[in-house]
């Protein structure tokens, strides 16, 4: 399938287009800095607060947790208030949680701060999702997708190669009370230049409020199977490198693998870089060519499988450095491969359903990385630390996603062909 055209009444572009998308996108990129901090830090947490694998681990999913939980509220939110002001109150969350994280004298009050922040973090990749749609034309749709999560993994990378030195050279409490300055900086610049949409291209206004809306937008883009589509391609792709990421590489490549620190955050931004030229790769590809859509997802979640499973059941002791630097590679493509997901939920839903469809979606891949966060864990309290075990459950939820994938895959596919055969035909009557 082509790439699809431009529609009547699509938004013009441009650099202002741009420039009003950029803030937004600065505001996921400290996002993510902030949600992947900890990825880098988990060694010295567990030293910090004094805990297992097990209460490590919760640190990311109730992190995780809320972040999905809140993924169709915030949905819904962005269709009903816009933009700006969902934006703006995700800063105040995301900075505070940060803030509160670098000063917690206790486990406890560190996970209240992780859940203030995942509460925040919750609502900046939609709304950034829902400002490209507005500023731009439908055919760049993939393409704006696909550049916004190449500026998440930019945080990643900031969290990689500088929250990790600022932590071992100035300390916990400075690196990440330090690093909540960004926030401040994203608040200011959100206030005072940002707009939910050009002029004369506002939404409609909601007809209806209350529960009846609710239901009503939830039900519609439900129905969708595009939205079902997106949400497993979600699920199935993005968690692997997220889990690796978020928290378990660190641990697994020096533990396990019995690399030093330094070593381990080399691949960690292996992985990141990969994210980013893949992403590049993919957004250009989906954007020319539709039907390559499922098959990147599905050679995604091929590759990652098969090098997972050749290192965890290499037979030595360690896995050889050109393996691992594979894997890492491998894992890069991740993130961009669930972005996809959001380009077959988009074309299946009006534009006041976006924001929900785009909240279902983005929840499928965080549901499966809170849920192998702790099944890794789990196995490794209870397996004695045997990393091959613990990261085998990883398998067990690609298996469930692209059974999903397959069974939806022909229904959206139909759908989607009947809607662009209606809007040929209305275009075809639009008045000259």
């Amino acid at each position: 399938m082509s790439a699809p055209v431009g529609l009547p009444g699509d938004p013009p572009g441009g650099r202002r287009a741009v420039a009003v998308w950029g803030i937004g996108v600065a505001v996921y990129f400290v996002a993510v800095i902030f949600r992947t901090s900890l990825g880098v830090a988990g060694l010295d947490a567990a030293d910090r607060f004094h805990v297992g694998a097990s209460a490590l681990s919760t640190f990311s999913i109730l992190q995780l947790l809320v972040y999905a939980g809140m993924q169709i509220p915030v949905g819904l939110l962005v269709d009903r208030l816009g933009t700006k002001k969902v934006l703006g109150i995700g800063v105040v969350l995301f900075t505070l949680g940060q803030l509160g994280f670098a000063f917690s004298p206790s486990y406890g009050t560190a996970l209240l701060s992780r859940a203030l922040l995942g509460c925040g973090d919750a609502m900046t990749f939609i709304s950034v999702l829902r400002l490209g749609t507005r500023w731009f034309p439908a055919r760049r749709g993939p393409l704006v997708a696909q550049l916004a999560g190449l500026a998440g993994m930019a945080g990643n990378l900031v969290s990689t190669l500088v929250i990790a030195r600022l932590l071992h050279g100035i300390g916990w409490t400075a690196a990440f009370a330090g690093s909540a300055l960004a926030g401040v900086v994203v608040l200011v610049l959100l206030l005072l230049f940002l707009k939910d949409h050009p002029e004369g291209h506002a939404p409609p206004a909601p007809r209806h409020q209350g529960a009846a809306y609710v239901r009503r937008q939830i039900a519609a883009s439900w129905r969708e199977p595009g939205t079902r589509l997106g949400m497993w391609v979600h699920f199935t792709t993005q968690f692997p490198a997220m889990v690796f990421l978020l928290l378990w590489g660190l641990p697994f490549l020096v533990e396990a693998q019995g690399l030093s620190r330094a070593t381990a955050g080399d691949l960690l931004t292996l992985v990141v870089l990969s994210n980013m030229l893949v992403g590049l790769v993919y957004g250009q590809v989906v954007a020319r060519h539709h039907g390559a859509r499922l098959p990147l997802a599905l050679g995604t979640v091929a590759a990652s499988a098969l090098l997972w499973a050749a290192t965890l059941a290499y037979p030595g002791e360690h896995a050889p450095m050109w393996l691992l630097i594979v894997l890492c590679a491998v894992l890069g493509a991740c993130g961009p491969a669930s972005m996809i997901g959001f380009d077959f939920s988009r074309p299946a839903n009006p534009p006041e359903r976006q924001g929900t469809a785009s909240g279902i979606t983005n929840m499928g891949g965080f549901v499966a990385s809170m849920t192998t966060l702790l099944a890794v864990g789990v196995l490794l309290d209870a397996t004695g630390d045997d990393y091959a075990v613990a990261f085998s459950s990883v398998f067990v939820l690609q298996a469930v996603g692209v059974s999903q994938i397959l069974r939806l895959r022909r229904r959206a596919a139909r759908r989607e062909r009947e809607r662009l055969v209606a809007s040929r035909v209305e275009t075809v009557h639009v008045p000259v």
